[in-house]
């Protein structure tokens, strides 16, 4: 006995509720695949589906990739953090690579702007509160050269050396 897909699932209907998804906000082509195999039960028109709104240039894994990262590095995310949750999201390292490219970031300032709207002008009280503040930017993705400079560009720069 072979089971058929339920014949009030169509294509249609499955580029409607891809449609639908995104009106909300740009999704990647994997993370729009699983929203709607889990909601068609991995019906065999969602590839066909995917497909042609992506060749309409209704789904793009490159626009996709401009805006998390602007999102992410609207957030205070470091390279190292958005690249894990973009990773996540199954696109291409490729994409993601000239996304980065084209965004132009200055990793440095970054950190130093992360830092410094979290902490303030206020000095880390002990090694402890050094330490905790560390974890917090490499919590955010930044490498150790750039927390560095993030923590010592407005504290005492000898408190944050090797």
């Amino acid at each position: 006995m072979v089971l058929e897909a339920p014949a009030d699932i169509t294509p249609a209907k499955i580029r409607i509720a891809a449609m639908d998804l995104l009106t909300g906000r740009e999704y990647s082509r994997a993370e729009l695949a699983t929203k709607l195999n889990k909601k068609f039960d991995n019906h065999s028109a969602i590839e066909q589906v995917l497909v042609q709104i992506s060749d309409e240039g209704l789904q793009s894994d490159k626009r996709f990739a401009e805006a998390f990262i602007r999102s992410r590095l609207y957030r205070g995310h470091g390279l190292a953090r958005l690249r894990q949750d973009i990773r996540q999201k199954g696109v291409a390292d490729d994409l993601v690579a000239q996304a980065l490219e084209d965004a132009d970031i200055n990793w440095f300032e970054l950190a130093k702007d992360v830092a410094q709207r979290k902490f303030g002008d206020r000095q880390a009280a002990d090694q402890r509160e050094k330490a905790k503040r560390m974890r917090f930017m490499q919590y955010r993705g930044f490498n150790y050269e750039q927390i560095k400079y993030a923590l010592s560009s407005s504290l005492d720069v000898d408190d944050y050396q090797d």
